[in-house]
């Protein structure tokens, strides 16, 4: 009973997430370089600009420092089956 709650409940939840810089992709890492969370959080809310330097990177690995194979696309985390919720059943990839 324990697995099939745990299994409702990770249906429609975020999306494991990674902040990273964007402008920092390492080709020899494969990835990029990670940054304290502070830095996609950060808002300036009187201006509705930003403070922060990092996005969010979901469905990523973590290596060395580096975020790979990940996408800046939360819709698109879900769909690649992380959560088992999209119909599509697990893929090779």
């Amino acid at each position: 009973m324990g697995a099939l709650a745990a299994a409702l409940t990770s249906c429609g939840s975020e999306p494991d997430k990674r902040c990273v810089d964007p402008k920092s992709y390492d080709a020899g890492r494969g990835g990029y370089r990670l940054l304290d969370p502070k830095a996609c959080s950060n808002k300036n809310s009187g201006s509705g600009s930003t403070t922060s330097t990092g996005r969010w990177y979901y469905g990523a690995n973590r290596s060395d420092g580096y975020a790979k194979s990940g996408t800046f696309s939360k819709s698109q985390a879900v769909d690649r089956g992380g959560f088992g919720c999209s119909g599509s059943g697990s893929s090779g990839g």
